[in-house]
């Protein structure tokens, strides 16, 4: 039997009731009656310096023991700049922002019920603790100058930014927020991003299919105005059209390349985003960059709706963990790796037939990468990681990812240590899933819900959706959810 764990209990009592009481009845309560003593003591004691310098003594031994427990200072002198009491976000009331705080903090509490329940009297339980969050909370105050400028920029109806976003789910998300902040810096109209179908997975969805446009256009209406299509006036106008933007690039650089020429046709049209906008922007632009990626882009309902369903599912007995497996067969192709013995031939040929596929460094060999930590970990490294760090053999576990080449064979390892290991087809009852069948992109969406509302999160290769979910449960009061850093 484990041991069970010392609690410490704490009585609250109304300040009503302390109030009602007198003193002497105050005193009764916290002190027990004494016979009377002979000896009382003396009012002239307060005149003896011995008397204020123990006083002294105490109060200075009470505030070091306060600071050497970390103890939350007063509000007003707080370190964290976006405390709990921090001004209202500049697109939500403060009843919306108790609203999402109170369920943030519902979420949290459930989850932690449900850790205590079924692992109290276990050490398995220190796996799933979630850390503090110190009181951290979305802060998206915009500046004065900030707003200033706004309603110049909305009511814009001179220029358009035509974009083009490319690649999988999450890449094409990031890339759409970096156009809403290229837009608001160009002072133009978004026009609904376009997606390119993707030569890897044939995907043909379109904006609204993923994301829910109208919530988009909403939530973004005091930062840049989103259009669906480019007006009668500007239909026939060429665009200025820009194929390789550098990496990387400062506000002052796009303006300057862009916007005389945009004032001059109307029109710009950026194809290939990725990582193009630099990730070192003024905090306005900053706070922006978060608005779109994690309250404007909204997942469409009917994939908001079963991947809450499936998330459901997976809670039902308890915390879970998800884990993003990157093992599909173009993964290996694209980061230059190898799988294991049984698929290294056939990998190793497809990327010579194919060698535009290959995104990773081509100077490198296998084993370099696989040292510089650039490759994926397969299922024998990633149970070994679970092992190490001390997650309980029966955890429930969500693997998010496409079929890893092999199948589930693949597998094998992973499963015979964790039995409790499921995937999307595994949760979705008969007919669930066919709305969304070969569409990559909506599939991915389902993975990144269930993913998100996980309590423990792990990528076995760092990419956008690792990069996203990270970011937002640090935003989310810090401690929503636990994610685990890979640095291999």
């Amino acid at each position: 039997m484990s041991k069970l764990k010392k609690q410490l209990s704490y009585i609250s009592v109304p300040s009503q009731i302390i109030n009602s009481l007198s003193s002497s009845s105050l005193q009764s309560l916290l002190v027990s009656p004494k016979k009377p003593s002979k000896s009382s003591f003396s009012r002239n004691s307060y005149k003896n310096p011995r008397f204020w310098f123990l006083t002294l003594f105490l109060v200075g031994l009470f505030g070091m023991l306060k600071l050497g427990f970390n103890l939350d200072p007063p509000i007003p002198f707080s370190p964290y700049p976006c405390f709990t009491t921090s001004p209202r976000d500049s697109f939500a009331s403060n009843e919306q922002q108790n609203g999402q705080k109170d369920e943030i903090l519902k979420g949290f509490n459930e989850s932690q019920a449900l850790v205590s329940k079924g692992f109290e009297d276990s050490e398995e339980s220190e796996f799933w603790k979630q850390p503090d969050g110190m009181g951290y909370r979305p802060c998206l105050h915009f500046s004065r100058e900030y707003r200033k400028y706004s309603n110049a920029i909305v009511k814009d109806r001179r220029k358009y930014l035509l974009v083009v976003v490319s690649g999988g789910m999450n890449q094409q998300r990031n890339q759409i927020v970096d156009a809403v902040v290229i837009a608001r810096i160009l002072g133009a109209a978004l026009v609904v991003p376009i997606l390119q179908v993707n030569v890897i997975w044939g995907d043909e969805s379109e904006f609204s299919d993923i994301f829910d446009l109208e919530h988009f256009k909403s939530v973004l209406a005091n930062d840049v105005r989103i259009v669906s299509s480019l007006p009668s006036t500007h239909l026939m106008t060429r665009p200025v059209e820009e194929k390789r933007t550098p990496l990387h690039v400062s506000p002052q650089w796009i303006r300057a390349r862009y916007l005389r020429r945009l004032n001059r046709e109307g029109v710009l049209l950026l194809r290939g985003l990725d990582s193009r906008l630099s990730k070192d922007l003024p905090s306005d632009l900053q706070k922006l960059r978060c608005k779109v990626a994690f309250h404007a882009l909204r997942f469409a309902p009917p994939i908001l709706q079963l991947g809450n369903k499936l998330a459901e599912r997976m809670r039902n007995k308890g915390p879970y963990l998800s884990l993003h497996l990157r093992m599909e067969k173009d993964v290996w192709v694209r980061t230059g790796c190898l799988p294991g013995p049984e698929y290294d031939e056939m990998i190793s040929n497809e990327r010579k037939q194919r060698p535009e596929l290959l995104t990773a460094r081509s100077n490198m060999t296998y084993h370099e990468r696989k040292l510089a930590g650039l490759c994926p970990l397969n299922a024998v490294e990633v149970t070994r990681l679970l092992k190490a760090l001390g997650a309980p053999k029966i955890a429930r576990i969500y693997w998010a990812g496409g079929e890893p080449l092999g199948g589930k064979e693949a597998l094998l390892p992973l499963i015979t240590e964790f039995p409790h290991l499921y995937n999307k087809e595994d949760l979705a009852l008969p007919g669930e899933l066919e709305p969304f069948a070969n569409k990559a992109s909506l599939m991915a969406a389902i993975d990144y819900i269930v993913s998100e509302n996980s309590d423990v999160f792990m990528p076995s290769h760092g990419g956008n959706m690792g990069h996203a979910i990270q970011v937002k449960s640090l935003l989310l009061l810090g401690y929503y959810q636990f994610y685990l850093a890979i640095v291999l």
